[in-house]
């Protein structure tokens, strides 16, 4: 049961509720409501969803008329500095919100009234509350005027800014979060999944909402940086191509290194050239017929005539000249 009366609360707020049922319900924990249904059976977490929307609304039109010069990376950082659990769980100390908390014993004997993430959901969860029972300026300057007395924004590790710069200038597009949240025990634990068009980049857990969608952003970051490393890994510088050399040079490169006299070489290769410049513009011989008669072998000699025919069978022919006589005449 909480400490202080919401009658309190109402006077610090500034709000008298025509409906104080919402506050009760704005500042009920899960766990209260299932331990007992019977004073406060609905907890805070549908009326933290509205306020967080509406946090966002105000945070916005605020950065908006405040800094007319800033481009939109600059707000969103502006903005999440202005939105993070730890701003929310500071204004909502300076509230005592944690005194009004409906807990369930477990809780809080474990020190749940001093719990940052719990805090900032039940800020978030007032302000709701007041947006639906007297509207949205009112809500407005129950936000502004306790952020304007902080000596400044508590900053925080900020993932979701971080990465809705670098999808921005990767992809020319804004993530969004889907985030649920699943009973586990006496906690619940959310989960996130932020998302760059229609591809997941990152998956996150906790307690809360924010947390979870924090982790998730986290995760999308890493993600990033290692299909950019993987991407610049994979990629070979190709080696320069060398510079196109002359045969001329190069051939007297070779010579030089080989000791060889050059001019000889280039006398050769003159040669050469002319000689196959000579050859290729030579025209092709014309294929010859072949002559039906039988041609005489080259090593036969020709048949004596009638008249030198005895003169040849009475003497050797000269050893020069000698050859194996002709099985068969040419008659």
């Amino acid at each position: 049961m909480p400490t202080g009366r919401l009658e309190e609360l109402e006077e610090k707020v500034g709000v008298a509720f025509g409906d104080p049922a919402l506050l009760r319900e704005a500042l009920t924990h899960s766990s209260f409501a299932n331990e007992s249904p019977h004073i406060s059976p609905r907890d805070n977490e549908r009326l933290e969803y509205l306020g967080d929307a509406v946090l966002q609304l105000i945070t916005a039109e605020y950065l908006f008329k405040l800094r007319p010069g800033s481009k939109e990376g600059e707000m969103t950082q502006l903005r999440s500095a202005m939105v993070n659990t730890n701003t929310l769980a500071a204004l909502a100390e300076e509230l005592g919100l944690g005194d009004y908390l409906f807990l369930g014993k477990g809780i809080a004997k474990g020190g749940g009234r001093g719990l940052k993430s719990l805090l900032a959901n039940a800020f978030e969860a007032v302000l709701g509350a007041i947006f639906l029972d007297a509207g949205y300026d009112a809500a407005y300057h129950y936000y502004l005027d306790r952020f304007r007395s902080l000596p400044e924004p508590v900053q925080d590790e900020n993932f979701k800014g971080r990465l809705q710069q670098v999808v921005q200038e990767r992809f020319g597009q804004t993530p969004y979060y889907d985030s649920a949240g699943a009973r586990g025990g006496r906690q619940r634990e959310y989960t996130a999944v932020v998302y760059a068009g229609a591809d997941p980049l990152g998956t996150g857990h906790g307690a809360t909402k924010q947390t979870a969608e924090q982790e998730a952003a986290r995760s999308a970051l890493d993600e990033l940086d290692r299909r950019a490393t993987s991407r610049k890994g994979g990629r070979r510088r190709r080696p320069p191509a060398p510079e196109p050399v002359e045969a001329g040079e190069r051939a007297v490169e070779l010579e030089t290194a080989a000791g060889v006299d050059s001019s000889a070489l280039d006398k050769a290769v003159a040669l050469a050239e002319d000689a196959t410049a000579g050859v290729a513009a030579e025209p092709e011989p014309r294929p010859r017929r072949r002559s039906r008669r039988a041609r005489q072998p080259a090593d036969q000699p020709p048949p004596p005539a009638d008249g030198q025919a005895g003169e040849l069978a009475a003497g050797p022919a000269p050893a020069h000249e000698r050859s194996e006589a002709p099985t068969g005449g040419f008659f």
